[in-house]
């Protein structure tokens, strides 16, 4: 099966003027002036409203907003990333919530507008060094967590069983090497919960769309999927995307030869390998491919990591 090697990260973004009348009234009246200026940001995989919008006063923020179509799942997902980012301690590289709020069926969040933008692609050695410095510092601040979340092993437990699925399904047309291996990875999948514990607050779901850079500062955005878990699972998490996207691979960036880390790059290429087989979800057409091209980077550093002929 080819991969695409750097498929976008990009879901159907709706326009500004699409946006709900009663949620677009609601942020004109919180931010104290008639919106005259909407420019949709690219990036990411939600099928939703974002956009930096600007009003008549000259006040600027960035809002995202989403109804239940096309897919009814992603209010939930805002509604997540309302809690946490209104709970997020300044100490945190992310931008801040303004305000946040449910309406007609809608989930719409509002920030601070950040004028930066995503790391560049392929990935530059002098930007992949801040953000790799960027989430060093971020890892060491917020342990212990500062805020309440789930445990990493809740927040991930229901997809993180991905070798353990083809085991159970049937695995046709996977990497020969994984067919081969697939019972010794189906067991080493299954202890990821335990080596990813650990008392951090971790963003979980760290990619270039989710990283923006600025001249003198790296903001980490979109914190849905925030949980408590391990120090280092960010990093580990953030690495097949890069390699993905033109910059070294993983284990040229990451040499700890832990176990423990080893049983969660199981559980990723798993989980990347096995979702990039299912049908694309509503209003997100480019994630299966995204995954199958994260998942055979996945699977060389699991390869290497486990060192398995």
């Amino acid at each position: 099966m080819s991969v695409e090697t750097n498929p976008p990260a990009a879901g159907v973004r709706v326009p500004w003027a699409e946006v709900h009348p009663g949620v677009r009234e609601a942020v004109e009246d919180f931010l104290g002036g008639r919106v005259v200026e909407a420019s949709t940001q690219p990036g990411g995989f939600s099928p939703a409203a974002a956009a930096r919008v600007r009003t008549d006063g000259g006040r600027r923020a960035f809002v995202k907003a989403v109804g239940p179509e096309p897919n009814p799942d992603t209010p939930r997902i805002y509604r997540s990333e309302l809690k946490i980012a209104a709970a997020l301690p300044e100490s945190v590289p992310a931008p801040r919530l303004l305000t946040g709020f449910e309406a007609e069926g809608w989930v719409a969040l509002v920030f601070e507008d950040v004028e930066g933008r995503h790391p560049s692609q392929p990935w530059r050695r002098d930007e992949l060094d801040r953000v790799l410095a960027a989430v060093g510092e971020m890892s060491a601040a917020l342990t212990p967590a500062p805020i309440d979340a789930p445990p990493i092993a809740r927040a991930f437990g229901s997809v993180f069983n991905g070798w353990r699925e083809l085991l159970e399904e049937g695995a046709d047309g996977i990497d020969p090497w994984a067919l081969r291996h697939l019972d010794a990875l189906a067991e080493l999948e299954s202890g990821w919960a335990a080596a990813a514990a650990g008392d951090s607050l971790v963003h979980a779901d760290l990619r270039a769309d989710n990283i923006l850079l600025t001249d003198d500062r790296v903001y980490i955005v979109d914190w849905p999927w925030a949980c408590v878990g391990a120090s280092w699972f960010d990093l580990v998490g953030l690495l097949p995307s890069i390699g993905m996207q033109g910059g070294p691979a993983p284990h040229e960036l990451f040499t700890d030869p832990d176990p423990a880390i080893t049983a969660v790059v199981a559980a990723l290429t798993g989980y990347f390998v096995r979702q990039s087989r299912l049908p694309g979800p509503p209003g997100i057409p480019t994630v299966r491919a995204f995954q199958r091209a994260q998942g055979a980077v996945a699977l060389d550093w699991l390869k290497q990591r486990t060192g398995w002929a």
